[in-house]
């Protein structure tokens, strides 16, 4: 059996959870998540905590389960206290700049790449070289910042580009002259 499946998920003070057949919704300080939940997988609301069950103990089941019980803590989250991702830019003359619902780059390329902030998710720039994400979808969140550091990945040889604060990045050494 799963034993994160098998946890209950504590509701926190503030947070509304209704389950309506096969869709579960959390709505909080923050916002408003819903979730289609798989058919063999059936969500209960008891009280201060919800409980996540499944129907047999098949593979995909066993999984199923587990991540569905995450997701609904990360709904829980999201709309009380929402995820952050940041991203640093490194480079000389690399820079970005927010104006209205979309973020522009000046990533060593002949025009600045323009990349549009999707909803639900708000964006901010400190210093033209820090790039905060925030949003209440932990994934939204996370795909959003993804997307971003797609656009000019760091270069080994030089650490250039855009990275995750936080990010190790193993550099390599260059060619050496005989």
């Amino acid at each position: 059996m799963s034993r994160i499946g098998r946890k209950p998920v504590p509701i926190v003070p503030g947070v509304e959870v209704k389950t309506a057949g096969q869709q579960i919704s959390v709505k909080g300080p923050l916002g408003s998540l819903t979730r289609e939940i798989p058919p063999t997988i059936t969500v209960s609301v008891d009280g201060a905590q919800v409980d996540v069950k499944r129907e047999s103990d098949q593979r995909q089941q066993r999984a199923l389960h587990g991540l569905v019980r995450n997701e609904i803590q990360n709904m829980m989250h999201g709309v009380t206290v929402g995820f952050e991702r940041t991203l640093e830019i490194n480079g000389v003359g690399y820079k970005a700049a927010l104006t209205g619902r979309t973020i522009s780059f000046s990533l060593g390329r002949t025009n600045p790449v323009v990349f549009p902030v999707p909803e639900g998710i708000e964006a901010k720039v400190d210093k033209q070289t820090i790039v905060t994400i925030k949003g209440v979808n932990k994934a939204l969140v996370g795909q959003t910042a993804a997307n971003i550091r797609a656009l000019k990945p760091p270069d080994v040889y030089k650490a250039k580009g855009i990275k995750y604060t936080g990010e190790v990045l193993i550099r390599k050494e260059g060619k050496t002259g005989k």
